[in-house]
């Protein structure tokens, strides 16, 4: 898709990338080493992707933390999708967030992932 911001790679800071998909830092980062992987043909969501693709991407986010481990050393990780408009995707190219997450970046991580809606938390 020549307007989709993932598909124009010359602006991708690549860290790794096997045949089918491909990891690089976000342009916009939640956390230092905030790294997004993507399936490497152009599909809207989790959903579209084939069963290849997911275990290509799988296969990069197990090196990608492997090379955050060793760079950033990171205390731990969130991982996630937003699917669809109403989860808060933004760029319809489906991508998975690996975030490293650092004792203290946050008062109380507890819920993690749950606490996506902030009221809704436990």
């Amino acid at each position: 898709m020549p307007d989709c911001v993932f598909c124009q790679r010359e602006n991708l800071a690549v860290v790794a990338e096997n045949k089918q998909a491909m990891a690089f830092y976000d342009a916009c980062p939640i956390n230092q080493g905030h790294i997004l992987v993507i399936p490497k043909r152009h599909v809207e969501t989790y959903f579209d992707a084939t069963a290849h693709e997911h275990a290509a991407i799988i296969d990069l986010i197990y090196r990608i933390k492997d090379y955050l481990q060793k760079k950033y050393n990171p205390d731990g990780y969130n991982i996630g999708a937003n699917v669809g408009p109403a989860a808060g995707q933004t760029v319809f190219h489906f991508h998975i967030h690996v975030i490293p997450r650092y004792r203290g970046d946050v008062t109380d991580p507890r819920g993690g992932i749950r606490k996506v809606i902030s009221h809704r938390k436990r």
